[in-house]
């Protein structure tokens, strides 16, 4: 098979504006940080972002105003406090956002990967969450039913079918099979429900390494579109078993973020700034600040 391993620059320029657009990871983990700076530098527009729960990755493309839709099901920047673009976008109207709960969406996904048009579920019932859906233009995404056999009541839920799924993995080879370590979360249902896949990969792998850990192999290449290799590519995120996340940048990125006017100047900083992530990597530390943050062999962080 023909290596699918592909520039991000290159990759980013086949996503048009307006794509619906699945991104990986949770919170301050596995973001996938390479592909939203090129989104960023390309200014890729009116996009619609889901997300189970949503960490920097969705913070950093709102607060660029790329962003029109979100479906998510929560998020945060862990310890570090709040998404606070997302949620000033949110209170003055930039973004429309349907909020889900993280399970939910996990399912929408499911019902993507599975390849059906919707699913029925329980976990939203007699929930505020449900009625705020409800009276929003999340109520188009979902019907109630009884169940024709037993009589309960169901909630149907469209299933969630994005136009590009972003996943950042530990390994993958030029195939574009790829393994996943430590929490998976709900990335592989994320991934097998979107039109195409885009992952961005910390090592390529020889495709034999792969053949020898079958069950490892989470995302399978004749599903995959295009492999980035991009080491530290989820910073200042962490990466379980390569590295973790950088508290001073994440500060750094918080106290700019508090502010719409310093969110730009990080922006201009750090993103349009730089030509690529091997660049801003340069900017934010070096190689002094890569071999700080590499994860212990036996702990994974």
């Amino acid at each position: 098979m023909a290596s699918k391993v592909k520039h991000v620059s290159e990759v980013v320029l086949t996503i048009p504006d307006g794509s619906h657009i699945a991104l990986g990871g949770f919170a301050i983990a596995r973001n996938v940080i390479t592909v939203v700076h090129e989104l960023i530098r390309q200014q890729k527009k009116n996009l619609t972002l889901s997300q189970c729960v949503m960490g920097m990755d969705t913070d950093l493309l709102v607060g660029a105003g790329l962003v029109s839709r979100l479906m998510v099901g929560g998020g945060s920047l862990d310890r570090f406090g709040l998404v606070n673009c997302v949620n000033r976008a949110r209170e003055t109207g930039q973004v429309v956002s349907l909020d889900y709960s993280s399970l939910s969406i996990c399912f929408g996904y499911l019902a993507g990967a599975l390849g059906i048009s919707f699913i029925p579920i329980k976990s939203l019932l007699a929930s505020e969450v449900l009625e705020r859906l409800e009276r929003g233009p999340g109520a188009q995404n979902l019907r109630r039913m009884q169940c024709p056999f037993t009589g309960e009541d169901y909630l149907l839920l469209r299933a969630i079918t994005p136009d590009v799924s972003l996943v950042h993995v530990q390994a993958a080879d030029e195939e574009g099979n790829c393994q996943i370590y430590g929490p998976r979360w709900e990335n592989e249902e994320q991934a097998k429900a979107a039109r195409r896949i885009i992952v961005i990969a910390e090592e390529i792998v020889p495709t034999e390494f792969i053949r020898q850990h079958p069950t490892r192999t989470i995302i399978p290449a004749h599903r995959v579109e295009a492999v980035i290799h991009q080491p530290f590519g989820a910073h200042p995120t962490s990466v379980y078993s390569c590295y973790d996340y950088d508290a001073e940048h994440l500060q750094l990125y918080v106290e700019h973020a508090r502010d719409p006017k310093r969110m730009q100047e990080y922006i201009r900083k750090y993103i349009a700034g730089t030509r690529d992530h091997s660049e801003y990597l340069e900017k934010v530390g070096g190689q002094a600040k890569r071999d700080a943050l590499k994860a212990d062999p036996v702990l994974g962080y």
